[in-house]
C-alpha cells in the first residue's frame, strides 16, 4: 500500500445545518491535501437527514476549485439513478474544469430506499443494465468520432478514470471482467472483503484503462490524543449507524458515554460487525489496526472515512491517521 485517500460524506451533525457540513467538507478537503492524501471522495445519497452529499458532482466541483493537487471524486456515483450521458457530461465537465483530478466510482445501488429511488427516475426499470450502462459511459467519456449520433461534449477525450464500487462478489465480477479498478466497502461491509478480492484478482483481464489489478479497501478511523478519547468520538457515528439500522436515520448525533443503554444489544452487535474493518484510538492503537488490515489484505490503496461530531476533532483524527498511514507508507516502500 503506497497511497491512502480520504471518504467524506459530508456529514450534517446534531445543531447544524447542510451549510455547516459542505463548509466543513471543504475546510477537510483542503486540510486532507496538506495532510498527503491521494483522493477525497465524496458519495451519493438520497433523503439523509444526515448527509449532505446527495448533489455529489456539484460537491466534487466546489471541493476541486477549493484545492490544487488532490484528485477529487465520487465514491460513488449511483448509475442505476443517471442516464450515462448526464454523468458523462458532468464528468467530463468536470475533468475539463480540473484536468487529471477527477474520479469516478460507480456503484450499483441507488442509495437510498426504493421510494426515493422511485422519485429520482422516471420510471423503474425491472432489469439490471449495470454492466451495460458502466460500459454505454466509458464509451462517452473515451476518444469518440465527431460523426458519432451521440457524444458528451464535454465529456468525450477526456478519459476520466473510471471505479467499480461495491461490497459483495458482484462488483467484484464486473471490475474484473471489464479490466477498471475496484473499491470495496468494506467500511461498512466487511463480510465478503477477503473473497471478493481474491474474485476480482483472480479473474482480472487486463483493459485499455487497467493492465494489472488494482483494489481500494475502505476502513473506518477515529483518531485521537487517547484510546478513551476516540472511542467517545466515534460513539456518534456508532449511534448513527445504529438508528439507521433500526430505520430512524437523523442527523450525526452528539457523542455519548452511554452507548449500551442508547442502542439494543442485537442492533449493536449489527453495528460491530458493520463497522468492524476498522482502527480506533490513539496513533499507536491506530497504527497497530490498520498495519492489520494491510497485511491482512494487501490493498493496492487505502480509503479512510470516519464521523466525528466536532469538526475540529474530525479534522484532528484524518491528520493522525495521515501520520501513521505516511509512516507505513514509507515501510512498505523500503521493505
Amino acid at each position: 500500500m503506497h497511497k491512502f485517500s480520504l471518504l467524506d460524506l459530508s456529514p450534517i451533525p446534531e445543531g447544524k445545518t447542510a451549510a455547516d457540513a459542505l463548509a466543513s467538507t471543504v475546510d477537510l478537503a483542503k486540510a486532507a491535501e496538506q495532510f498527503g492524501y491521494h483522493r477525497y471522495w465524496l458519495a451519493e445519497h438520497h433523503n439523509m437527514p444526515g448527509i449532505a452529499s446527495a448533489a455529489t458532482s456539484v460537491v466534487i466541483g466546489h471541493v476541486a476549485g477549493a484545492t490544487s493537487t488532490i484528485r477529487v471524486g465520487a465514491g460513488g456515483i449511483m448509475l442505476p439513478n443517471h442516464a450515462p450521458l448526464v454523468i458523462a457530461e458532468q464528468f467530463g465537465t468536470l475533468a475539463t474544469l480540473y484536468p487529471d483530478r477527477i474520479d469516478l466510482g460507480l456503484g450499483r445501488a441507488p442509495g437510498t430506499d426504493m421510494a426515493t429511488a422511485r422519485a429520482l427516475r422516471r420510471h423503474m426499470a425491472p432489469e439490471d443494465s449495470f454492466p451495460q450502462d458502466v460500459q454505454e459511459l466509458i464509451g462517452y467519456i473515451d476518444d469518440t468520432s465527431e460523426t458519432t449520433p451521440v457524444r458528451a461534449v464535454p465529456g468525450a477525450g477526456t478519459h476520466v478514470p473510471v471505479w467499480i464500487l461495491g461490497s459483495s462478489l458482484y462488483g467484484a465480477q464486473l471490475a474484473a471482467w471489464l479490466g477498471l479498478p475496484y473499491a470495496f466497502a468494506s467500511h461498512f461491509a466487511p463480510a465478503m472483503l477477503e473473497q471478493a478480492l481474491s474474485i476480482y484478482r483472480s479473474t482480472f483481464q487486463p483493459s485499455d484503462r487497467l493492465d494489472r489489478p488494482y483494489v481500494m479497501m475502505a476502513a473506518g478511523v477515529c483518531a485521537a490524543p487517547t484510546d478513551a478519547e476516540a472511542e467517545y468520538l466515534r460513539s456518534s457515528q456508532v449511534l448513527a449507524f445504529a438508528r439507521l439500522r433500526s430505520g430512524k436515520p437523523g442527523k450525526l448525533p452528539h457523542p455519548t458515554h452511554e452507548l449500551d443503554a442508547e442502542i439494543p444489544a442485537p442492533i449493536m452487535a449489527q453495528v460491530r460487525q458493520a463497522l468492524s474493518c476498522s482502527a480506533t484510538g490513539s496513533a499507536a492503537t491506530v497504527r497497530r489496526d490498520l498495519r492489520t488490515l494491510l497485511d491482512t489484505f494487501q490493498p493496492d490503496e487505502l480509503i479512510v472515512t470516519g464521523m466525528i461530531h466536532d469538526h475540529a476533532s474530525r479534522v484532528r483524527s484524518f491528520e493522525i491517521a495521515a501520520e501513521v498511514l505516511t509512516d507505513l507508507s514509507e515501510g512498505a516502500a523500503a521493505a
